[in-house]
């Protein structure tokens, strides 16, 4: 037995005496047979259990959950304190109709230049065309969303015949897109178009539900038990404002990785190295926004899975607050960490994409009393001095902690860069038991994840799982009733800790990740891999805004000496969304132009 740990009260913690502990995670790195051989142990009765158990101590779980006493009491889903309204945005109607919130959140933008945005200079720097590029071109009669349509549908079948497999989408079908395209080009004919949204080629996670499409998590059998009878409400909403979606796009099976590999169908690669994975689970959203494809797409964040794609991806992703929009259709719609957010090239889109899906469900609103949702005026001139006034919370350890110092002095350099043009302050904050939020998101994505799977894995399934997914249930088997409410008596401190933070300041800044792009070993194409400290550096920064819930942006700021990109995080307070919109756009300004992915597509052709 381990020796018995009493944590202090929370409110008793003396920050003054807290260390940052680096995260060493212990576990072995595996590909191919060898990796096929160790889940075959890991299944077994006795010895699959002790492997688990000695995992466990070794990376201090049972330490942190079974031997240590937690004097709070749980807190099974986020419950936030009132927050202050942010000063110079526009409230949305989160009832209202979702055309009427786009076309309100259009307000919000700059002004647009259409004659610099579409002119076609060689010389000039490369840029991804903006939603609000494709309603000029559709509304000017340069193209139609059926000629555009064409564009893409050549593109999606050519990834399609790659050997090996890195399919972008998962469930394709073309007929499909050109019905909904030929829509959309008779509402421009008509002088009709139902948004700025309309004609606009978005693509779906495929763990949210898209009809007629199946919903397979990327896995070879949910689409066997669990049937596609209508869109999830965030689809439902976007479909509304005359979006086209152009299928389901691949991911890391049912979500439970970070990197997008992918057995089943292939794995995705990364647009700006395609032998580097494009980070998960949101593998497929991320790489067909990177390529030009698609203005946007939709993906799931229980941990990190908008943000880090996005990241390594060089284009923008947001996890909004816990309850800001329904998981309702999806895969993962009954989870404590979970979100559906939207990864776009640029913050604007992500703006009008977020403004069309936000609405909580009438439970959320009861529980969790959100605060009117509300976008920055980005074309306010008050915008400048809001910008001067914000203070930006940096825990230097745990900011420079790692894997290249390439992201550490990006970062850094973005920070001087906005004290420097906008005034803003940088505030040194500590971050306290960074190990136990990260244990006890562990624990409560594990437990949710088996919950919602063990039905089906009784009856069979699970051996038709990737090796990667049966590594983890494997873990989240061994979690019991008392660890599940250790770790939401976690993340009651988690949120104290986090609260009093933001008294301090008013967005959290961090790296996305610990490191750039990985490469993708040619020994896990067949069965997968398992590479825990990878997954580390991935996760690094990410766990909060999920365990706790708040929103989190992922912003790119530039390149490492590889050329892959890095991406700068924002955590912002419960239901603070429009304050970090707001910075993540004055960062997107400050970073200028990206550079051109190594696999991207001007299906536009303006």
């Amino acid at each position: 037995m381990g020796k018995k740990r009493v944590m202090v009260p929370v409110e008793k913690l003396d920050l003054s005496a807290v260390k940052y502990e680096k995260e060493v995670i212990q576990a072995p790195h595996l590909a191919g047979f060898l990796f096929k051989l160790f889940v075959g142990i890991l299944e077994m009765p006795v010895i699959g259990s002790f492997v688990v158990s000695m995992l466990k101590k070794q990376n201090k779980i049972e330490e942190l959950l079974l031997n240590t006493v937690i004097p709070e009491a749980p807190m099974f889903k986020p419950e936030f304190p009132p927050q202050e309204e942010e000063p110079v945005i526009s409230t949305l109607d989160e009832d209202g109709k979702p055309e009427d919130r786009v076309d309100k959140a259009l307000k919000c933008l700059p002004h647009y230049d259409p004659i610099d945005r579409v002119k076609s200079d060689p010389s000039s720097p490369f840029r991804y065309w903006k939603i609000r590029d494709y309603a000029h071109a559709y509304r000017s009669r340069h193209t139609t969303p059926s000629m555009v349509a064409e564009h893409i549908i050549s593109i999606i079948q050519e990834f399609n015949h790659r050997k090996p497999a890195a399919p972008l989408l998962i469930s394709f079908d073309p007929e499909e897109v050109m019905k909904q395209a030929a829509t959309s080009t008779q509402r421009f004919e008509e002088g009709n178009p139902l948004s700025i949204l309309d004609g606009i080629f978005i693509a779906i996670k495929d763990d949210i539900d898209c009809y007629p499409h199946p919903t397979k998590g990327a896995s070879t059998w949910m689409h066997e038990v669990r049937s596609v009878e209508k869109d999830a409400d965030s689809v439902s909403r976007l479909r509304r404002c005359g979006v086209i979606f152009v299928g389901k796009a691949n991911m890391h099976e049912l979500g439970m990785g970070t990197t997008g590999n992918n057995p089943n169908y292939g794995t995705t690669r990364n647009p700006h190295a395609p032998d580097r994975y494009t980070g998960g689970s949101s593998s497929g959203p991320a790489a067909i926004v990177a390529s030009g494809i698609c203005s946007a797409a939709l993906g799931t964040d229980g941990g990190g899975s908008v943000r880090i794609p996005s990241s390594l991806c060089g284009v923008v992703g947001l996890k909004t607050t816990y309850g800001r929009t329904s998981i309702k259709g999806s895969l993962c719609d009954s989870g404590t960490v979970e979100i559906i957010g939207p990864i776009a090239s640029s913050v604007e889109d992500i703006m009008l994409v977020y403004a069309a899906i936000l609405g909580s469900t009438p439970e959320d609103k009861i529980s969790l009393k959100p605060a009117p949702p509300c976008l920055p005026i980005l074309s306010s001139h008050d915008n400048l001095n809001i910008l001067g006034s914000l203070r930006l919370g940096k825990y230097s350890p745990w900011f420079n902690d790692v894997f290249s110092t390439d992201i550490s002095e990006k970062s850094e350099d973005i920070l001087e860069l906005l004290m420097k043009t906008h005034g803003c302050e940088i505030v040194e904050v500590v971050v306290p038991e960074l190990l136990e939020m990260r244990t006890a998101h562990l624990v409560s994505i594990g437990s949710e994840f088996l919950a919602s799977m063990n039905p089906d894995c009784e009856d069979g399934k699970g051996k038709r799982l990737t090796y990667d997914s049966r590594t983890s249930s494997a873990l989240f088997r061994s979690f019991t009733a008392s660890d599940y409410v250790a770790a939401q008596c976690l993340r009651r401190r988690i949120m104290h800790h986090h609260m009093e933070i933001f008294k301090k300041v008013d967005v959290i800044v961090t790296p996305t990740t610990g490191m750039t792009a990985p490469l993708i070993p040619p020994s896990a194409h067949k069965y997968g891999e398992t590479d825990m400290p990878v997954t580390g550096y991935l996760m690094r920064f990410i766990i909060a805004a999920n365990l706790i819930g708040l929103p989190a942006i992922s912003v790119p700021i530039g390149y490492d000496k590889q050329g892959l990109p890095i991406g700068l995080q924002l955590i912002g307070r419960p239901w603070g969304e429009a304050t970090i919109l707001r910075l993540a756009s004055a960062i997107e300004e400050l970073c200028g132009n990206p550079k051109r992915p190594m696999s991207f597509y001007d299906v536009l052709k303006c």
